[in-house]
């Protein structure tokens, strides 16, 4: 199943994040917060201003990306949990070593 979010809607896969600490601890699933950075799987057609215009969206597929914590809804598709959100609950594409390194 393919899925397309409309207009400046985007489809984000939450990154996971560690499950130790840098001491070595291991944190448990229960106390973990969600990840706030994921990867772009596809975006919307843009942002329609209010004289119709559309504004292409800043983000493109396969960028990585800091999101607010209470940001988008959860979904299912063919068995993985994705985030639909609105391009503006997004503060910032991670661009440079540290996105290469992480992925």
């Amino acid at each position: 199943m393919t899925f397309r979010p409309l207009h400046d809607r985007v489809l984000v896969r939450r990154l996971e994040s560690d499950e130790k600490t840098a001491g070595g601890i291991i944190i448990p699933d229960t106390v973990q917060e969600k990840p706030m950075e994921g990867e772009i799987v596809s975006i919307g057609t843009g942002h329609i201003n209010d004289n119709g215009d559309v504004r292409p969206l800043d983000v493109k597929a396969g960028d990585r990306v800091l999101f607010t914590k209470w940001a988008g809804t959860e979904v299912r598709i063919d068995g993985e949990d994705l985030l639909v959100m609105k391009e503006s609950d997004i503060m910032g594409v991670i661009e440079g070593a540290s996105a290469r390194k992480a992925a």
